[in-house]
């Protein structure tokens, strides 16, 4: 299982993965942050992104925050970074 540490912009004018604040991965999302739009947003484009299933990813802190960490069932944090690395090089 790895986790994923987020720092989440939304509201904005595309949804994109930025790249890397730090320790973080810095996404954009079109969604508000209101109602858990953004939160799914977050979801859907990391998990297209990565080729990960929507499915096995969850929030498990900053609901609310635009600070996000979210855990992902089937990979490894190596995996995930690779991955991630991966799409990062694809834009």
């Amino acid at each position: 299982m790895g986790r994923l540490h987020l720092k989440v912009v939304p509201s904005s004018s595309r949804d994109q993965v930025v790249g890397w604040l730090g320790e973080a991965l810095k996404v954009k999302v079109k969604a508000p942050p209101e109602k858990g739009k953004a939160n799914t947003a977050v979801i859907d484009l990391i998990a297209s992104k990565l080729n990960i299933p929507r499915e096995s990813m969850s929030i498990i802190s900053g609901e609310s925050s635009p600070v996000k960490v979210i855990e992902i069932q089937g990979v490894d944090d190596l995996q995930l970074k690779q991955r991630i690395e991966e799409a990062l090089n694809s834009i």
